[in-house]
């Protein structure tokens, strides 16, 4: 009985190699930074969209190309400026002087992984053509409804520390995103790692490297793998005890959403996936917390003024809620 109890209701083998070779093809050029690698891993499993913040210079970029390359879909890169408009995006009606019709020509959003470098670049008009097509897969323009292709994933990046000619992300885009994921400085020894690796190579073009390991349509399928796994009641009740306590603690002017309450369920699903198990256990769920609530609560006033993070806070909450074993 012991070892049936064990055994795994889904096969997860095709998942976990093409993990291991994607983390494998992107250790080639990328030092470090394993826990947001997997982070991004877990985000295209669960069908979700990455913010990706960082300080200049940290390989943000970089790491979401070599992810993008690494499956077989059609990649659109967008940078975002002060003056870009919505038609840059989304695409615009151009009249066609053979048919004397309008036709719409699709614009870079029309992919499946989407790079926007730079998000918080955008004024909140060219901000706000995102909403629909981030939430819904599907774009509407003179009437008419476009579906996005599967897989639709968005990966952006955005500088923390630079304010100027910058726009605050609104609320509803920020909670479209499915992770925030926070890249930090290589430690010392990464440093050396990275400056030696750079320095040995007999290429520049570090992209050449890659080769891809998934198709989109493998994408679609091992989502649906990933979104069949187990999830006990219990875990259930546990993720909306901690989405309710944010919306009660006094040091949180706003707490998380139903949609963070999902998006920490389907991210925990992928992050077991990532780690060979066919169901969810609870360090599953306090190892995405921090990057699905980050960027969907806010700090009141007064402790935004005494230095407390957003992850200090969803610390306390984990600590609050008892854990079900």
């Amino acid at each position: 009985m012991e070892g049936e109890i064990f055994e795994q209701r889904t096969d997860l083998s095709k998942l976990n190699n093409a993990v291991e070779q994607i983390k494998a093809t992107l250790a080639k050029i990328i030092v470090g930074q394993q826990d947001s690698i997997d982070l991004l891993i877990a985000g295209i499993l669960a069908d979700g969209h990455i913010l990706i913040e960082g300080v200049p210079g940290v390989a943000k970029t970089l790491t979401a190309k070599l992810l993008a390359k690494s499956i077989d879909a059609q990649y659109s890169r967008i940078q975002f400026t002060p003056d870009l408009m919505p038609s840059d995006i989304l695409g615009t009606s151009v009249f066609n002087p053979k048919t004397t019709e309008f036709e719409f020509k699709h614009g870079p959003i029309f992919g499946n992984i989407i790079l926007i470098d730079e998000i918080n670049r955008a004024p909140a008009k060219t901000q706000s053509a995102l909403f629909e097509v981030m939430e819904e897969r599907q774009l509407t323009m003179d009437g008419k409804t476009y579906k996005m292709q599967e897989p639709f994933t968005v990966l952006a990046t955005q500088n923390p520390v630079e304010h100027e000619g910058t726009y605050r992300l609104p609320e509803a885009q920020l909670d479209r995103f499915l992770f925030k994921i926070e890249v930090q400085y290589p430690s010392l020894d990464e440093e050396i790692a990275i400056i030696t690796q750079q320095h040995q190579q007999k290429t520049t073009d570090q992209l050449k490297e890659i080769t891809p390991v998934l198709s989109g349509a493998d994408i679609v399928s091992l989502r649906r793998q990933v979104l069949s796994l187990h999830v006990e009641d219990k875990l259930l009740v546990y993720v909306a005890k901690l989405i309710h306590e944010s919306r009660n603690n006094k040091s949180l002017f706003l707490g998380g959403s139903p949609r963070a309450s999902l998006a920490i369920v389907n991210a925990s699903k992928a992050i077991a996936a990532i780690k060979g198990r066919d169901f969810v256990t609870p360090d599953d769920i306090i190892h995405v917390a921090a990057p699905v609530l980050r960027h969907r609560i806010m700090l009141t006033p007064d402790k935004e003024m005494e230095g407390v993070t957003p992850d200090d806070v969803i610390a306390q909450l984990v600590q609050k809620i008892e854990i079900p074993r």
